[in-house]
């Protein structure tokens, strides 16, 4: 179960047919469609190993 955020919903939807793909920049994300207005979706997922931020 993967949930995202729909724009056009304007509310958190559960994805429908997530799929992990990796961006232009090389970042990872799950690309998914809006149950009810059949909107992309993307959630970004973090890297493993990825750099803490300094506070």
């Amino acid at each position: 179960m993967v949930v995202g955020f729909c724009v056009k919903c304007r509310k958190k939807v559960e994805l429908k047919d997530p799929q992990e793909v990796t961006l232009k920049n090389g970042r990872k994300a799950i690309k998914g469609k809006c149950p009810y207005c059949g909107t992309t979706v993307y959630v970004f997922v973090s890297s493993k190993g990825s750099r803490k931020r300094k506070k």
